[in-house]
């Protein structure tokens, strides 16, 4: 019992000692003649020796002193106590001052003093408890005290509805509002707030208009927290136009309700009308903040905006924000959309003590995204230098660049340094790897790398099926499906693009359809442009030429470039020369520099050996000043990256590459090798485009890997464009001369070429 009071004696001083307590109410404890708060109260053995006699005098002196020291420590404690009755809100406002400074411990010491001294319970001091319990992220103490009430009033329940959004327990901050009613406790503003910010979270729409239609009933939805939620509630559930009349509906609106409008605005796609809202903000009295300028910042890179964004820039510099860190970022951010990577920079350069990972991880998504590789790899050096950790976003946005551009060696260092950082789990940078591996042809280490995610998402499902997908390999893409929604994985939108482009590379016409057909009936996913441009390339690489024009004419939208694009080469593959010129007529009005328009109709004339009108399609060509893309393949050897062009003079080992070639023709001649001159779209001897089909990119990238390359190793080549015809046939034949495996990625898929045939089975 001795001990116990002690100890509580010095908790209670402790705990109440902070700044805001009045001198007073701490005078009665601290003051007076027992020994600080520190030393024992009370002794039960002697520090010295003594003699037998002296040390039990000694002993029993020591007792009643100890004896006297208790009972005027209770008296003077019973005093204090009786004080402190009279002063509810005094203790009040140090819970409230601990719960503001998340002191939680010296918060649980004054609660325990409550409850050992025997304080009188109140539902006022238990409404503060809770809250501070809340706010310290102690979700259970505040459950705990708030289950044990005896009695709650409205500052209890909203309290605990509170405390179960603030701590991301949203379903139970609904499960309690509704309780709460049961309870007949009509809910206040907050409590409307902190319930509409539950179902923002869980996006759960239909709660969420069931409490708007009681907020209404009650007299709530026009006031200014309720509204601003319900307005973001509705804009973050998709639910735009609700959102709006919400907005429209509230009599007053400050900073946060516009931001709300804004940002949804934005986060929906709907970026004019934002950027319309922001206008119409500024004729308004209200005050501009930094989450404002972020949200109307963000609108500028989608929409291509750059004169605004400059002159939001601007604006941002007119108030003094440009040193803040989340608008730094943000206009770094929008530079990098808007493709100013010298802007962006800059902003790095001008604001280098205000930067932090996100700024770094913003610049290097931004020369990834403007191919501009090598910088985005200065930076991360860089990031490294400073000390900065980078994150799952740093990593993704790299190992992405790494997939584009099937750089193995980087890809793999930078590999070993999420494995460094316990990032291998993430389900962004986990999905990447997937990606990255399957994009430089190593089939075996991207299916490793999904093996050993603890717990696939739809993100690695969908790396997987499209990995399977860019190797041509549909079966498998569609077992990798099956095996997704056996796990309970709902399908997404990617999810079909990866597998209706597995089924086209495949030739399964009739798989196809079938998914395209069931995407909105069985599971729910409303087709996309993108669903049917890639119907139409399934339904044209089958041949399906006439089946693809008539889905073309019944879509619900007009088709996109990709769409016209895919129809037109496969009429120039099955030389379709009329709908070519369609084809080709309607992908010049969406895309006039698009020079696939003119490339492969020029081809099928070519194929038609209709001469003329292959010098009238490059003369067009020249007058409207389409750049036709020049073919380039590459070769990593030795470490480092070598770019071959057609007909590439500029190498160092241009002789040996050129001995090699012609080996290589004679080689493949002897095992039955034909030139397809077709492949050649020029009024040419035959023996001058025989010598230009040897010398393609690929063909040398492919001669320099059989000189330099140990024996044995398999050659892995990317091309920008498509493999022709010609040189399919010659690289299958190369595979089997030379006893080696190539693998080729062009521009659309994989093709892995093993003793004389290839992965595609001649359908690409």
């Amino acid at each position: 019992m001795t001990e116990s009071r002690c100890t509580n004696h010095r908790q209670f001083g402790t705990s109440v000692a902070c700044p805001s307590v009045p001198v007073h109410l701490l005078r009665s404890i601290v003051a007076g003649s027992h020994p600080p708060i520190d030393a024992p109260l009370f002794s039960t053995r002697s520090q010295t020796a003594y003699g037998d006699d002296d040390e039990k005098d000694k002993r029993a002196t020591a007792e009643r002193s100890g004896e006297r020291r208790e009972a005027k420590f209770v008296m003077t404690f019973q005093m204090l106590t009786k004080h402190l009755q009279k002063h509810s809100n005094t203790l009040a406002h140090i819970i409230q001052t601990y719960a503001q400074s998340k002191q939680l411990s010296n918060g649980k010491l004054l609660h325990a003093q409550l409850i050992t001294s025997g304080y009188p319970s109140s539902m006022y001091l238990t409404n503060h408890l809770l809250s501070m319990y809340a706010r310290c992220g102690q979700l259970g103490y505040a459950h705990r005290l708030f289950d044990e009430m005896p009695q709650r009033n409205l500052v209890s329940w909203t309290a605990m509805i509170s405390a179960f959004s603030q701590n991301s327990e949203f379903a139970k901050a609904i499960t309690t509002f509704c309780e709460m009613c049961v309870f007949g406790e009509s809910p206040n503003q907050f409590a409307f707030s902190s319930v509409i910010q539950a179902c923002s979270s869980l996006k759960s729409v239909q709660i969420g208009k069931q409490i708007h239609c009681l907020a209404l009933k009650v007299g709530f939805s026009h006031e200014l927290f309720v509204g601003s939620n319900l307005a973001d509630m509705y804009s973050k559930c998709g639910s735009i136009i609700e959102a709006c009349m919400v907005f429209e509906e509230m009599p007053s609106k400050d900073e946060v309700s516009w931001n709300s409008m804004i940002n949804g605005y934005a986060k929906n796609g709907y970026n004019e009308e934002a950027l319309v809202s922001f206008k119409k903000m500024l004729t308004e009295d209200v005050t501009i903040d930094q989450h404002l300028l972020c949200s109307i910042l963000c609108v500028c890179g989608p929409l291509k905006t750059y004169n605004i964004g400059r002159s939001l820039h601007s604006f941002v510099t007119k108030l003094g924000f440009e040193q803040h860190i989340s608008v730094g970022n943000t206009l770094m951010d929008m530079y990098c959309k808007l493709g100013d990577m010298d802007s962006a920079s800059e902003l790095l350069n001008i604001n280098s003590k205000g930067t932090n990972i996100i700024s770094y991880t913003s610049l290097i998504d931004g020369y990834v995204e403007s191919d501009q590789i090598e910088k985005a790899f200065v930076i991360f050096i860089e990031l490294k230098r400073q000390k900065i950790e980078p994150n799952e976003f740093t990593f993704s946005s790299l190992i992405k660049s790494c997939a584009n551009h099937a750089t193995l060696e980087q890809g793999v260092q930078l590999h070993a340094l999420v494995l460094k950082y316990n990032l291998d789990q993430d389900p962004f940078v986990s999905s990447i790897i997937v990606d990255m591996y399957g994009k430089c042809g190593l089939l075996d280490h991207s299916l490793q790398a999904f093996e050993k995610i603890s717990k696939p998402n739809e993100y690695t499902w969908n790396s997987l099926i499209g990995v399977f997908a860019h190797h041509g390999l549909g079966h498998k893409a569609i077992d990798v499906f099956e095996k997704m929604l056996l796990h309970d994985i709902k399908p997404n939108s990617v999810t079909f693009i990866n597998l209706l482009n597995a089924c086209s590379h495949s030739g399964l016409l009739t798989e196809g359809l079938s998914y395209f057909n069931s995407m909105e009936t069985i599971y729910g996913v409303k087709p996309k442009s993108e669903h049917y441009s890639c119907v139409i390339d399934l339904l044209g690489r089958s041949g399906k030429l006439k089946e693809a024009e008539n889905f073309i004419k019944s879509m619900p939208f007009e088709a996109n470039a990709y769409a016209w694009c895919s129809f037109l080469a496969s009429c120039r593959k099955y030389g379709d020369k009329e709908r070519g010129e369609l084809a080709s007529k309607s992908l010049k009005i969406i895309d006039p520099l698009n020079s696939g328009a003119h490339v492969l109709l020029s081809n099928i004339y070519a194929k038609e050996q209709q001469w003329e009108d292959v010098k009238s399609v490059r003369k067009m060509m020249k007058d409207e000043n389409v750049k036709k893309l020049k073919g380039c393949s590459w070769v990593d050897v030795d470490k480092r990256v070598h770019v071959f062009g057609v007909e590439d003079l500029c190498h160092g080992d241009k002789k040996e590459i050129d001995l090699k070639l012609d080996e290589l023709l004679r080689k493949i001649i002897k095992v039955g090798y034909v030139p397809d001159v077709d492949s050649v779209p020029f009024d040419l001897d035959y023996d001058m485009k025989v010598k230009i089909l040897n010398h393609h990119s690929e063909r040398i990238a492919i001669a320099y890997a059989l000189i330099r390359m140990p024996i044995g190793k398999p050659i892995i080549v990317k091309k920008n464009l498509r493999v022709c015809v010609d040189c399919h046939s010659a690289i299958k034949l190369m595979s089997k001369v030379e006893g080696r495996e190539i693998i080729l990625r062009d521009n659309s898929r994989f093709h892995h070429f093993v003793d004389g045939s290839c992965s595609c089975k001649d359908f690409w």
